[in-house]
């Protein structure tokens, strides 16, 4: 196998674990959604960390706990993170399902809007019509159908801004995770050492399989992070831009054929015109980099 076919290979089992997630996140419905988080980030920690000393990155990881600037951004980028996978999972298993693959498929969308406003980037035509698409999606699924989308769009932009303000902090993926997950692990220690001693929470009171799917919280965190990290480095940038809309159809997909969430002609009208617009902005990037491509390849002169 080659090198950009096995990126392409570890790209796809990483957004299919993300995308096929609800199944596992339905497994743990007994549970609060905050419990679920809080044991997330403390069994993710435990699980990336000995990863970052098998990868011999102990000592940038130490760097990184040292630089007080970089700490206060992760600080931020820690809240803003915790709050995406407490509602992601909150919605999961209150059936909102749907919501959340809608949130994940305007992302890129919402990506290029905060672009524009906080970074000034310029949008080139295509995008500014496909951002366009989805927001007269979102207002028509508003006031045309009644039914605001604010799980979707918290999903989009809570992820949106995280990824915006990890920018301004030159980290790696998997060192700040790490961090991330560290500056949680001791408020969510101290909260279940709390919720255990008075015999309210799940771990240990709920039976050894609920115990062992709490811990199993950092594989589904962690493993496709990683898988995604290795995949990332072998292919392009614009595989990946197709790759990452493998995650919300696999979403999309359970809520309507495996847990029978309803499909109003409104939502399919809104999903079309956010797929439309998808559809517009990934050949808009994809033509782009292209062009890029282009002009970085070396030119031969004629003999």
């Amino acid at each position: 196998m080659g090198k950009e076919a096995a990126g392409a290979a570890f790209g796809v089992i990483a957004f299919l674990i993300w995308g096929l997630s609800p199944i596992y996140w339905k497994t743990l419905k007994s549970v609060p959604a905050f419990e679920i988080l809080m044991h997330r980030m403390i069994w993710s920690f435990l699980f990336l960390a000995p990863l970052i000393l098998l990868t011999g990155k102990g000592r940038e990881f130490i760097e990184v706990l040292r630089d007080p600037k970089r700490i206060s951004v992760l600080m931020g980028t820690t809240l803003l993170v915790g709050c995406n996978w407490f509602l992601f999972v909150w919605a999961i298993n209150s059936d909102h399902v749907l919501q959340t693959s809608l949130g994940y498929y305007i992302n890129p969308l919402v990506n290029v809007f905060l672009g524009r406003v906080f970074l000034k980037e310029e949008l080139r035509p295509l995008q500014k019509i496909a951002v366009a698409i989805a927001g007269i999606a979102v207002l028509f699924l508003t006031f045309g159908f009644g039914r605001f989308p604010w799980v979707s769009l918290a999903l989009a932009f809570s992820f949106g801004f995280y990824g915006l303000i990890r920018k301004t902090v030159p980290v790696p993926a998997l060192i700040g995770l790490a961090t991330e997950t560290l500056l949680l692990s001791v408020p969510a220690a101290i909260y279940l050492i709390y919720l255990n001693g008075a015999g309210g929470g799940a771990f240990y009171h709920r039976g050894f399989g609920i115990s062992l799917l709490l811990m199993g919280t950092a594989l589904v965190t962690g493993l496709p992070l990683l898988l995604f990290t290795i995949g990332a480095r072998r292919i392009h940038l614009a595989t990946i831009g197709f790759l990452q809309y493998i995650a919300p159809s696999c979403t999309f997909l359970l809520a309507v054929f495996l847990y029978g969430e309803p499909l109003y002609p409104g939502q399919i009208f809104t999903f079309c015109m956010i797929w439309l617009a998808l559809g517009i902005y990934s050949a808009d990037a994809y033509r782009a980099y292209r062009r890029r491509h282009a002009l970085l390849r070396p030119q031969t002169s004629s003999p």
